[in-house]
C-alpha cells in the first residue's frame, strides 16, 4: 500500500507545484495589465461610436479587472504551456516529446489567431449591427462598460478556443482515432453541431451572431479534414497482441511496445 501511496502522493505534489507556479504566473501578469486596462478597454471601444458608461460604482472596476484578466492568460500562455509540457513529458516516448513543443507552439498560435480574427473582424461587424439596427429606430445608443465588455470578452475566448478545432481533428487523426474521409462523411453532421454550438455559446442568440459564429467553424472543420488528410494514418491502426500471455504488453515510458 504505501508502495501505491508513495507514486500518488509525489504526482499530487507535482501537480500541486506546477499549478501554484501557473496561478502566480497569471496573478503576476493580472496586476501588470490591470495598469494597462484603460487602453485595453478603449481598443475594445474602436467599433462603438460613442463614450462607454457605468451604471454602477464597481461596474468599470470589474471590467477593467475581466478584460486585465483576459491579457493576464495571453501574456502566461508560454508559461501554462511550458507547466503542462513538463507534467506530461515522462510518460512520452523520446518521438512523441519531439513532436510536443511544436504542438504546443501552434496551439497557443492558433488561439491567438482566433483572438485576432475574432477583434478584427467579427467584433466591429457585430457592434455595427446591432448599434445601426437601434440607431435606425431613433434610437440613441447608450452602452454600460460592464455588458460591453463581457460581451467583448466571451466572443473572443469563443474564438480562440474554436480555432483549436483543425489541430484537433488532425491530432485524433494522427493517432488513428478518425480519418479524413469519416470526417468527411459526416460533414453534414458537423455542420448541424457547429449551428447548435453556436446557438449555445454565443453571448446572444440572434441569427445573425448564430452565424457569424458557425460559418468560420464550419471553415475550420474544413481545414481540419484537410490536416486529416494530410498528416493522418489513413486508417485504424491494428495491434497485435502476442501470443505468449506470460509476455508483458507494455512497459514504462520510453519502454512501450507499439
Amino acid at each position: 500500500m504505501a508502495q501505491i501511496l508513495n507514486p500518488l502522493a509525489a504526482h499530487i505534489r507535482t501537480v500541486k507545484k506546477r499549478l501554484i507556479i501557473i496561478g502566480a504566473t497569471i496573478l503576476v501578469a493580472l496586476m501588470i495589465s490591470f495598469a494597462f486596462s484603460g487602453e485595453m478597454v478603449a481598443w475594445l471601444n474602436r467599433p462603438f461610436p460613442n463614450q462607454l458608461v457605468f451604471y454602477g460604482p464597481t461596474e468599470a472596476l470589474f471590467a477593467s479587472i475581466k478584460v486585465s484578466f483576459l491579457a493576464a492568460i495571453l501574456a502566461s500562455l508560454p508559461v501554462i504551456f511550458y507547466q503542462c509540457w513538463k507534467f506530461i513529458e515522462p510518460a512520452l516516448l523520446p518521438k512523441e516529446q519531439r513532436w510536443g513543443i511544436p504542438l504546443f507552439a501552434l496551439a497557443g498560435a492558433l488561439f491567438a489567431l482566433g483572438l485576432i480574427f475574432c477583434n478584427l473582424v467579427i467584433l466591429p461587424l457585430v457592434i455595427d449591427f446591432f448599434v445601426s439596427f437601434g440607431m435606425d429606430r431613433d434610437v440613441t445608443p447608450e452602452l454600460s462598460v460592464g455588458t460591453y465588455i463581457d460581451f467583448n470578452v466571451k466572443f473572443l475566448l469563443i474564438f480562440g478556443c474554436a480555432f483549436e478545432l483543425p489541430l484537433v481533428l488532425t491530432i485524433l487523426a494522427r493517432v488513428g482515432v478518425v480519418t479524413a474521409s469519416v470526417l468527411a462523411k459526416y460533414r453534414k453532421h458537423a455542420i448541424m453541431a457547429s449551428l447548435i454550438v453556436s446557438a449555445i455559446v454565443t453571448p446572444d442568440a440572434t441569427l445573425f451572431t448564430m452565424l457569424l459564429m458557425a460559418v468560420p467553424l464550419m471553415v475550420l472543420y474544413e481545414i481540419g479534414i484537410l490536416g486529416a488528410r494530410i498528416f493522418g494514418r489513413g486508417g485504424p491502426t491494428e495491434v497485435s497482441l502476442p501470443l505468449d500471455p506470460d509476455l508483458p504488453i507494455g512497459g514504462p515510458a520510453g519502454h512501450r511496445v507499439r
